[in-house]
């Protein structure tokens, strides 16, 4: 079994910033892919970022250039800094991760509980 946990999330006025985190934990030998998703009422859920074992980074159109995603694998942790934050970034902040319970087995994506983001003045 996997945990991912979020934190980091709040209220927070328009042009303000926020940090997530989300850290795993449990039983894996490797965390590939690491993603943040979002999802605010009544839309579906999208990712915003995803990060590599190996660095690289994707972003979607909504979010570049205002956040950056990154992890460090010695905590297996992966953050979301999120800048000049917009009230339509308001949503339920979501990680995802790959991980394999060993080196043969396949991959399986977990899910932490979701943080919730509000950016309101």
């Amino acid at each position: 079994q996997v945990q991912l946990v979020e934190s980091g999330g709040g209220l927070v006025q328009p042009g303000g910033s926020l940090r997530l985190s989300c850290a795993a934990s449990g039983r894996f030998v490797s965390i590939g892919v690491m993603a943040w998703y979002r999802q605010a009422p009544g839309n579906q859920r999208e990712m915003i970022a995803r990060i590599t074992g190996g660095g690289t980074t994707n972003y979607a159109d909504s979010v570049k250039g205002r956040c950056t995603i990154s992890r460090d694998n010695a905590k297996n942790t992966v953050y979301l800094q999120m800048n000049s934050l917009k009230p339509e970034d308001t949503a339920v902040y979501y990680c995802n991760a790959d991980t394999r319970s060993t080196y043969w087995s396949s991959v399986v994506t977990s899910w932490g509980q979701g943080t919730q983001v509000t950016v309101s003045s």
